[in-house]
């Protein structure tokens, strides 16, 4: 529902206004995809989760499962319990940010990182751009375990800086947090403040995402669905806390991982995705609509590459939908989803993605790693969700 229908909605009578959340509540019967999210926690492939299905206009369904833990008295997960986003944080945060700086003519995509980050020349990295950081083909190794050697963020930086490369720049696509790490960066040097300031400045409070936030504050803790009993490294189990480990060396804040969110948040940040850019913001006076991103920006960032030269279902910091030819597992946002269409997915159980075609946003929040990262049942249910819902939408 738009904002202009909420204040129309003020002028009718209660029993209408009921009538109208009715039939827009019950419009679609999601039955079939509840009974996949619950059959995961039955299976506990997750003790808790949130859906949420909507447009570019409305939420269409919304709807939270199970508990933060699998203990008898665990707190039952609502709509506002938050959970650890981490992969998710590389398009909501670092991405976007990028996005702003290239539109705000800070950066250039072509340009090479050593313009923004001197340190990283040498060992065949002198020509990597920020584009070869956004389709993970820089050539960076996929993952360091930066725990094992790594005290600081400063630590972290140098590792990547001292990196060979691991395959030649643009022969072909592996995911890698160093290269968002890498971006993080660049925000950071070309902005003159930390990545979590200035997407908290600059995306999270003029959309209205109150409960989006790195390094969550003590008090709101408790309502962050715990991730895994690390036994490893820390020590303790994570609550509030960033699972990822690279982002947890570096302080909380990464390019890479540590955005805290929930499904409503998300919501509002891939609605103005899909709307070309446009939302209301809610510190302004008036319903006057605000541009975050041009359309034309939106479009260059979430359409998939091609004539690469080399296989790829990248898209400038987003993913697309993967053939799944060539993977042992089935694509995360379902074999039903449009070719048109954009999102991610995190490490801890968490997705996003935007069917533009349907003008569909499916958002999907576990805590699948509680609590342990072994368990991989997300695996097949992730895809039947997307299935399920799409299903759902097109009777």
């Amino acid at each position: 529902m738009s904002i202009f229908d909420v204040l129309m909605l003020k002028t009718i009578s209660p029993f209408i206004f009921l009538l109208f959340i009715s039939i827009n509540t019950f419009a679609y019967d999601f039955s079939e995809v509840d009974q996949v999210i619950s059959a995961g926690i039955y299976n506990q492939a997750y003790p808790g989760a949130q859906l949420l299905v909507g447009n570019g206009n409305e939420i269409l369904y919304s709807k939270s499962y199970g508990n933060f833990t699998y203990d008898e008295f665990s707190q039952p997960v609502t709509e506002n319990s938050m959970f650890d986003l981490a992969s998710v944080t590389k398009v909501i945060a670092a991405t976007s940010a990028i996005m702003l700086l290239y539109e705000n003519e800070k950066i250039d995509l072509n340009d090479p990182v050593s313009k923004y980050i001197p340190e990283f020349t040498g060992r065949g990295k002198d020509n990597i751009t920020i584009v070869d950081l956004l389709l993970h083909s820089s050539g960076l190794i996929a993952w360091i375990p930066f725990y094992k050697t790594c005290s600081s963020k400063s630590d972290v930086l140098n590792t990547i800086y001292d990196q060979d490369l691991n395959y030649s720049t643009n022969s072909k696509s592996v995911y890698s947090d160093l290269n968002a790490i890498l971006l993080g960066e660049i925000v950071e040097r070309v902005s003159g403040i930390s990545l979590d300031k200035y997407c908290e400045a600059n995306i999270f409070k003029p959309l209205g995402m109150k409960n989006t936030t790195y390094v969550p504050a003590d008090e709101i803790q408790k309502n962050i669905l715990p991730t895994e009993n690390d036994t490893y490294w820390r020590g303790r189990l994570l609550q509030g806390e960033v699972h990822d480990e690279a982002a947890a060396v570096m302080g909380g804040v990464s390019g890479n991982a540590g955005l805290f969110s929930n499904a409503g948040d998300v919501y509002i940040f891939m609605k103005m995705m899909l709307n070309d850019g446009q939302y209301y913001n809610p510190y302004s006076r008036g319903l006057k609509a605000e541009y975050m991103f041009n359309p034309e920006l939106i479009n260059l960032f979430t359409s998939k590459f091609t004539d690469l030269g080399y296989e790829n279902s990248r898209a400038l910091g987003w993913d697309t939908k993967p053939d799944g030819l060539n993977s042992k597992y089935r694509i995360p946002c379902g074999e039903l989803i449009s070719e048109n269409c954009f999102g991610h997915t995190g490490y801890t159980g968490t997705s996003v993605w935007c069917d533009v075609d349907r003008k569909l946003i499916i958002i999907f929040l576990t805590n699948r790693v509680y609590p342990s990262r072994e368990n991989n049942g997300i695996r097949d249910i992730r895809p039947e969700v997307h299935n399920k819902v799409i299903e759902a939408v097109s009777k």
